[in-house]
């Protein structure tokens, strides 16, 4: 369960740092040799033991200074101060060398040099103080004081046994050069002291520089005590080889603040992170540093000694300091001892406050060992595992662990000891833990930590596990049915698409849509559609093998994905498919028994797409949607199998309805109108408003064409649709209008769909201000109810047409004789004109059955009073025909195509076309068809009467094929 830890060796000095750490004892090395050998001669020695050191020291000025000067740390203040106390030394030892070698003359008893070499122990003291770690309360400030006290007194007792009690008493000499001659040592006492105490005390940043301070402030120091010793100090000359231990120590000083600089420019290069292992050191510093105060008393102790043991006089200054640092000691002991036992308070208040957290803890805190065996269970396991701490205490955390989930569990254990700890502190593990009762729970655990152990604080999150897994069900499946919904089924998709059975040959998408769903919610009720597609979902289930998944996307569609069996036939694969959709379809289409007992019945329309190589699961799921839609177009009821022309017509239709969206922003639609005949007298009575749009690229597209794209869009092409129809009847009530000041009376017939009518694009009151608008007479519209729509409700669209009567609108029921729906709008909705359809003027002439159908359907027109007219009179034996019949009027090629304003004005100045008659006595048809031996004369076959108005202007052209006029 645990790894050893990984150390990183610490990355060597750089090439900069070497070079200038080689130069420096290069330096002082030369300096030390030509020391040592005399320099030659006595005047180059004196000259480099004055100015030499003068030189170094004002080297160690300048480079503190410097980098104080330019790099903002924390440390700054100590070493611009450090830049000082060289400085005060440099300018001592350049003036103790005007003296020797400028001016050839010993150095005074009191110069200005010894007041400059005072000068520097002050800011160097001052500096250290802001080398160490600040105390963070009043008591150890008090104990930094004392512990500077007793090493400085236990230092001031052993030197003034040794050697200042004999410059003390100086015969012959002013009270200011005794004090001189003190001063200088206890400084340096006082100094002494403060590197002691900073030793232990220091900052941890920048250790490297400081330690380097120190070095060069004990160096100098230690240089200053062997100068002041009278044995030394009455030999010295200049440069001998005590001036090499200051030039040592100033030297060290000038390199001391740039180690800093040339560590952080490690740290800044690029690379991974370097981890230092913990220095065993720290241990034992921390000893020196308690032991400090006794070691300093023992070496005041030890000056006393020396005094009695040699038969001396206890000096009254050895006497005082002794009891100083004794009383210092003694104060310093007990603020220790009352900082424990305040320390002894915290720690077990703190201790049974943590006890208190732990025991009391809803979550289990576990240590285990490095080799995975738990050393402390908190007592929280009995409530949350029911097994009590103590049997838990000595197991294997292993043996705990689910055998599934100990893998990965110990991968995350062991790579979690192999991260360094300062980037990843802890980290998180969840899996499921043995119980009491042997069930298993699911259990998160925040790991820590712990001497090479490890901390496992953990908790039963059982509960929340079951509600995630409940709520990704529920994200995942329909709440009816319990299927899967459309964003698992398109996961399993790619999953057979992309996983191992990627490469089994005959995988199939089948997309299901019960046909006759929406008329068993409107008559039996939804509750009833509810109960009819969860059963639908259970036969559908029950349908398919266990290997294969359905799903339901939604309403009544349904969808299936059918796993291939490795069949390497197309035409087998095909027929395996088939086979399936189809049993599937017939089991769908079975009676359904729902609510109360009602029996209701559906159909099933199924479109199947083939997974090809390179497919994607969107692509192959929209394929089977083609499919789908193309069998509920083919009738309904049937199986489709996809194919690529599907996805062609379907991208036609899309960039159809892209241009029919740009034309209506463009202006590239125009209204032409065709002229509706009476066929008795040939009078044009009104004329029907026909649509065309002429796109950029010159094609001319007909309602055929591009009305039924705008009609089968939904969501913005549906509101195309609209914004046509509505630009229809805009344009066509605005010309019609035009037409009635002009002198020309005659209606316009506009047509629109009975769903059109009903939206919301074209109410009542927008109609009515249209009318008013353009001042257009009653009866002057006529608006032409095309197609029916079952989901348009008659007791509505009576209402709505009621409403259209009274503003003066006349209502025509157009396509007469096609759809189921057509009787019922007869009989219930106001109709003032009936229009044949197309369908049963076509064979009217040809077909004797046909020909009863129309006439019949011409005497319910005739008994309602209502006119009637006939679409698409496109010769002139179908006109004869449906006159004898007694059709009133027609409209078609056998008079005029649609004709553009400047034309229609034209045949309307005109008024009438000429119609076709039956020559002889034998004025009637016999069956709708001319008698045997009967013929038109050539001019009614050609429709040539002469005059402007004759047939000759409109050429015999289907609608599709008439073209618009340049405007």
């Amino acid at each position: 369960m645990s790894a050893p830890g990984v150390t990183l060796p610490r990355r060597p000095a750089g090439g900069t740092q070497l070079a200038s750490q080689l130069l420096l004892a290069l330096v002082c090395g030369g300096y030390a040799t030509g020391a040592v050998l005399g320099w030659g001669g006595g005047e180059l020695a004196s000259a480099m033991g004055d100015f030499g050191l003068g030189g170094a020291a004002a080297l160690a000025a300048v480079s503190c200074f410097w980098y104080g000067r330019t790099h903002k740390t924390r440390f700054r203040l100590a070493w611009l101060l450090f830049a000082v106390s060289s400085a005060m030394a440099g300018l001592g030892n350049l003036i103790w060398g005007w003296y020797e070698v400028v001016l050839d003359r010993s150095v005074p008893s009191t110069s200005l040099a010894d007041f400059c070499f005072l000068l520097f122990a002050p800011p160097a003291i001052i500096g250290l103080l802001v080398l160490a770690r600040r105390p963070v309360t009043r008591a150890g400030w008090v104990c930094l004081a004392l512990d500077a006290w007793l090493t400085g007194g236990s230092l001031l007792t052993l030197s003034w046994s040794l050697a200042l009690a004999h410059n003390a008493h100086f015969k012959d000499e002013s009270v200011a050069h005794t004090a001189l001659s003190l001063a200088y040592p206890l400084l340096d006492i006082a100094l002494v002291s403060m590197v002691l105490a900073l030793h232990f005390r220091r900052s941890t940043a920048n250790r490297s520089a400081i330690n380097t301070a120190i070095a060069a402030l004990a160096l100098t120091v230690l240089c200053d005590a062997l100068f002041t010793s009278p044995l030394l100090r009455s030999h010295y000359r200049s440069g001998q080889i005590l001036d090499a231990g200051w030039f040592a120590g100033y030297m060290l000083m000038a390199y001391a603040p740039w180690v800093a600089r040339e560590e952080e420019d490690d740290s800044a290069k690029p690379g991974p992170a370097v981890h230092h292992p913990h220095h065993p050191s720290r241990p034992i510093a921390g000893s020196l540093a308690a032991l400090t105060p006794y070691l300093a008393a023992a070496v005041c102790t030890l000056g006393i000694l020396y005094n009695v043991l040699n038969g001396h006089r206890v000096d009254r200054v050895v006497l005082f300091t002794g009891c100083t640092v004794v009383l210092a000691l003694v104060i310093r002991q007990g603020i220790m001892l009352l900082d424990n036992i305040s320390l002894t308070q915290e720690l077990a208040q703190k201790e049974n406050h943590f006890r208190s957290l732990v025991q009391g803890s809803s979550d289990v805190i576990m240590i285990a060992a490095p080799t995975g065996i738990l050393r402390y269970v908190s007592p929280a396991a009995a409530g949350v595992y029911g097994r009590e701490a103590e049997d838990l205490v000595g197991s294997e955390l292993a043996s705990l662990i689910h055998p599934e989930d100990l893998g990965r569990v110990v991968h995350e254990v062991r790579r979690f000891l192999a991260a360094p700890p300062a980037e990843e502190p802890t980290t998180r593990i969840e899996c499921r833990f043995r119980s009491g009762d042997g069930d298993w729970l699911n259990v998160e655990s925040t790991v820590n930590r712990h001497h090479g152990g490890l901390i496992f604080n953990s908790r039963d999150v059982t509960e929340r596990v079951r509600l995630q897994a409940q709520l990704q069900h529920t994200a995942e499946h329909d709440p009816l049915t319990d299927l899967p919904n459309r964003a698992l089924f398109t996961k399993r998709v790619q999953q057979a698409l992309t996983g191992r059975r990627a490469t089994d040959a005959g995988t199939a998408v089948l997309f299901i849509d019960l046909d006759g769903f929406k008329a068993v919610n409107d008559t039996v009720g939804h509750q009833a559609g509810d109960e009819l597609l969860v059963q639908a979902a259970r036969r559908l289930q029950d349908s398919v093998r266990s290997g294969d998944s359905t799903a339901r996307f939604g309403g009544d569609e349904f969808a299936a994905l059918i796993i291939g069996d490795g069949t390497r036939d197309p035409a087998a694969r095909e027929y395996r498919i088939h086979e399936i959709a189809d049993r599937l379809r017939l089991t769908l289409s079975q009676p359904y028994r729902v609510e109360g007992g009602t029996e209701v019945r559906v159909a099933a329309s199924i479109g199947v797409a083939f997974a090809e190589p390179g497919i994607t699961p969107g692509a192959l799921m929209r394929n089977a949607d083609l499919a789908m839609y193309r069998a509920k177009q083919a009738g309904k009821g049937r199986v489709e199998l996809y194919a690529p022309q599907m996805q062609a017509d379907v991208v036609r239709r899309a960039e159809l309805a892209t241009r029919l969206r740009t034309a209506l922003h463009e202006g590239e639609f125009a209204l032409l109108h065709q002229p509706i005949v009476e066929l008795e007298t040939g009078l044009v009575t009104a004329v029907a408003a026909q649509p065309r749009w002429r796109s950029a690229q010159g094609i001319l597209f007909t309602p055929a064409e591009y009305l039924r794209v705008a009609e089968s869009e939904r969501g913005d092409e549906g509101a195309r649709a609209a914004e046509l129809g509505r630009w229809t009847v805009e344009k066509a009530v605005e010309q019609a209008a035009q037409r009635c000041r002009a002198g020309h009376s005659a209606p316009v017939y506009v047509r629109l769909s009975a769903g059109r009518l009903m939206d919301r694009s074209l109410p009542p009151k927008y109609l009515e201000g249209l009318l008013i608008r353009h001042g257009l007479p009653t009866g002057a519209l006529v608006l032409e109810l095309s197609g029916s729509d079952p989901r348009v409700s008659l007791d509505e669209l009576e209402r709505r047409l009621v409403t259209l009567r009274r503003l003066g609108v006349r209502i025509a029921l157009d396509g007469f004789g096609s759809g189921y729906a057509a009787i019922s709008a007869l009989r219930r909705l106001p109709i003032d004109t009936l229009k044949l359809d197309r369908g049963l003027v076509d064979g009217v002439v040809e077909s004797a059955r046909l020909h009863k159908i129309t006439a019949g359907l011409l005497r319910i027109a005739s008994d309602l009073g209502m006119r009637s007219v006939a679409e698409g009179v496109d010769v002139p034996e179908q006109a004869l025909a449906l006159r004898a019949m007694g059709c009133t009027h027609g409209l078609g090629a056998a008079f005029s195509g649609p004709l553009d304003e400047h034309r229609l004005r034209h045949t309307l100045d005109l008024g009438a076309y000429p119609v076709p008659r039956v020559p002889g006595p034998a004025n009637v048809l016999v069956g709708g068809v001319l008698p045997a031996g009967v013929a038109l004369p050539s001019s009614a076959r050609s429709g040539h009467a002469g005059g402007a108005g004759s047939l000759a202007h409109a050429p015999l052209r289907s609608n599709n094929e008439t073209p618009v006029p340049p405007t």
